[in-house]
């Protein structure tokens, strides 16, 4: 398989792109833990695996998930030099957060604001995210062991820009053969 364009093949971009999966997770876990005040252990993605113990009784946290990574929202492609190749690209990440336990409301309103305070968003930025938007906050109990259990929801947008690296090479020379008169 060819990974650069000397060669016929599929490329496959090099080095480091940008985080999903594990990697973004933790990422948005740390901010929602920084911003809401809630200990890195009370912040849980949606997804796990195996999935964690339930919080006990009594305990405010939250659990998020990844709702939308939508298309690129633009793309750029860039000859950074002879041997490699940039693409950018711009995407929006919408992220979804439950808040529960007896201080849901208050935790859930407290991280809504303090999202909107530049020295929280600086933070945010040195993982290359940035904050678009936030929603509404809704109440929406959830039954959880037979009982009723406080949530409040807010969905947060997020945006960054990606850089993937590819090895395409400049055009040094070629042949020409000429046609004709």
């Amino acid at each position: 398989m060819s990974n650069d364009s000397t060669t016929r093949g599929y490329l496959t971009p090099v080095g480091d792109g940008p985080a999903y999966d594990d990697a973004l997770e933790q990422e948005i876990g740390r901010w929602i833990s920084g911003v809401a005040g809630l200990p890195a252990e009370q912040v849980l993605p949606l997804w796990n695996a195996p999935q964690p113990p339930a919080q006990p009784d009594g305990t405010t946290w939250c659990e998020f998930s990844i709702a939308a990574v939508p298309r690129p929202l633009g793309q750029s492609d860039v000859q950074v030099s002879d041997e490699q190749s940039e693409q950018w690209t711009w995407e929006e990440i919408a992220v979804s957060c439950s808040f529960y336990g007896p201080l849901s409301a208050t935790t859930c309103a407290n991280f809504r604001a303090g999202m909107f305070i530049e020295q929280n968003n600086a933070e945010l930025n040195v993982s290359g995210l940035s904050l678009v938007d936030a929603g509404a906050i809704k109440s929406l109990p959830e039954l959880i062991d037979n009982q009723r259990v406080r949530r409040y929801d807010l969905s947060v947008t997020l945006s960054r820009k990606n850089t993937r690296t590819y090895n395409i090479r400049t055009l040094k020379s070629a042949s020409t053969h000429y046609f004709g008169e």
